[in-house]
């Protein structure tokens, strides 16, 4: 059945728009293609996350091999293992999920860390290339998601 139309018995009315008056089934709109890239990214991004919250989980459980004991570590690079430990799988789940919070707190995760290696080395150091890294995913997480939003409208 290709659509349903109301049917009105009775003789016509003057002045009712009969087109307006008809209901239709519509096939739904397919997802636009900047959909479908924003998903895979948030995706993609998620299982990098996912990697980066187990490594600080295993840097406090002392299963990274050739690591100092994170007992012996200053006290505040114990809470910034713990909070990223914390925070980039909170990140990776939200971000797997597609969720609009994900996205929040994966920036959240991605700009703390990248301001906390700026500006206080010695507790969260990073090289270089892992700030790049971290700071063009952002920049392409932006630029897929203004484009996946210019296509709804």
């Amino acid at each position: 059945m290709r659509s349903l139309s109301k049917v009105r018995g009775g003789p016509r009315r003057a002045g009712i728009d009969e087109a307006a008056d008809r209901i239709e089934r519509r096939p739904p709109r397919p997802e636009t293609r900047w959909d479908v890239v924003l998903v895979w990214l948030m995706r993609v991004v998620a299982v990098v996350w996912m990697v980066k919250g187990l490594s600080a989980w295993a840097e406090i459980l002392g299963a990274r091999p050739n690591a100092a004991p994170f007992e012996t570590a200053p006290i505040g690079r114990q809470a910034v293992i713990v909070y990223f430990g914390v925070i980039n799988l909170l990140a990776a789940v939200g971000l797997w999920l597609a969720t609009a919070w994900g996205g929040v707190v994966w920036l959240l995760a991605a700009t703390s860390a990248i301001v906390l290696a700026l500006l206080t080395p010695q507790l969260l150091p990073m090289s270089i290339p892992s700030l790049a890294f971290d700071s063009m995913i952002i920049l392409v997480y932006f630029t897929v998601s203004w484009l996946a939003s210019r296509e709804l409208r």
